[in-house]
C-alpha cells in the first residue's frame, strides 16, 4: 500500500481535482477534510510559487468523495517534466479513476476574456518537454487522441448550462515558463489553432493517460495573451483574475460532480 493510500485509511476517492494558480477557494469548499501537506507524502512535490498551497483535501463536494490537490508544481520550477508523476501515480494506486485538471491561461483569442472558463478538448505542446521521455516499456507509447474524455466534456456542458455558466471548448497550448511568451509566439500559436496558453496541464495529462485515469481539463482565463490589445501579463494580475473566477469554477465542478 502506497503512502497517500495507507493516510486515506476508509475514504475512498474515485475523482481528484488539481487546482490552479489562486484556485484555492475550491479546497475550502470540501466538506469534513482530510487535510495532508505534500511534505508529509514521499514524492508529491513541494510548490515553490505563490498562489499553491501545496495540500491534499480529502472530503466531499457535490455528493462525491474527491481527493482535491491544492497546487501543483510547475515543470519549470525544476527542469522536470515529470515532477507531478509521483503524486499522479500515487492518486492512481490509492483508486482515482478520474483527474480534473485546473489552470489559469492567457487567451488567443478577444471573445474570450478574463473571468471566462475553457473547456479543454486538445492541446498542443510547445514546451519541448515530455513527462515520459527516459522512461522504458511499451506502455509509454501513449495514445493521445481523446485525452480528453468526450464523455466527461459532454457533462462539463451539461453542467454549465445547468448553473447558467458560459463555458467556451478550445485547444490548450502547453508554454514551458516561467518567462510569459512573446507576441510573435501568441500571434503563431493563434495560427496552428491554440485557443489558450498556459504553464502546466498537458504534461499532466500526458502522465494521467499513462496511468490510465480519464482527463478533463479547465482553464480560467485571466488575462489576454502578449499583444493582444497591447497585453503584457503578469503573474501578480493571473493571481488577481484566478481569484475572482473562483467561484464560478467552484460552482461548475460541484454540479459536475453532483449530476454525474
Amino acid at each position: 500500500m502506497n503512502a497517500l493510500a495507507a493516510r486515506l485509511g476508509a475514504r475512498a476517492p474515485k475523482t481528484a481535482i488539481i487546482l490552479g494558480s489562486s484556485l484555492g477557494a475550491l479546497a475550502e469548499a470540501v466538506a469534513d477534510p482530510l487535510i495532508i501537506p505534500y511534505a508529509e507524502l514521499p514524492g508529491f512535490p513541494l510548490p515553490k510559487i505563490s498562489g499553491h498551497a501545496g495540500k491534499l483535501f480529502v472530503g466531499h463536494l457535490g455528493g462525491q468523495e474527491v481527493a482535491v490537490l491544492a497546487g501543483r508544481a510547475h515543470p519549470y520550477e525544476s527542469g522536470n517534466a515529470a515532477v507531478m508523476r509521483p503524486a499522479i501515480e500515487s492518486l492512481k494506486d490509492a483508486g482515482v479513476e478520474t483527474l480534473i485538471l485546473t489552470n489559469a491561461a492567457g487567451s488567443l483569442k478577444p471573445t474570450m476574456r478574463h473571468g471566462a472558463i475553457m473547456l479543454i478538448a486538445d492541446h498542443i505542446n510547445y514546451s519541448g518537454m515530455n513527462p515520459l521521455v527516459g522512461q522504458h516499456g511499451d506502455e509509454n507509447f501513449v495514445p493521445m487522441t481523446d485525452a480528453y474524455d468526450p464523455a466527461l466534456r459532454k457533462r462539463f456542458h451539461a453542467a454549465a448550462e445547468a448553473e447558467g455558466i458560459t463555458l467556451h471548448e478550445g485547444v490548450y497550448c502547453w508554454y514551458s515558463g516561467p518567462s510569459f511568451e512573446t507576441p510573435a509566439e501568441i500571434r503563431m500559436f493563434q495560427m496552428i489553432g491554440g485557443s489558450a496558453v498556459g504553464m502546466s496541464t498537458a504534461p499532466e495529462t500526458i502522465l494521467a493517460r499513462r496511468f490510465g485515469l480519464k482527463v478533463a481539463g479547465l482553464s480560467v482565463i485571466t488575462n489576454l495573451a502578449a499583444g493582444i490589445e497591447g497585453a503584457s501579463p503578469s503573474h501578480e494580475e493571473t493571481k488577481r483574475e484566478g481569484q475572482k473566477a473562483a467561484s464560478n469554477m467552484k460552482a461548475l465542478i460541484t454540479r459536475f460532480l453532483r449530476d454525474g
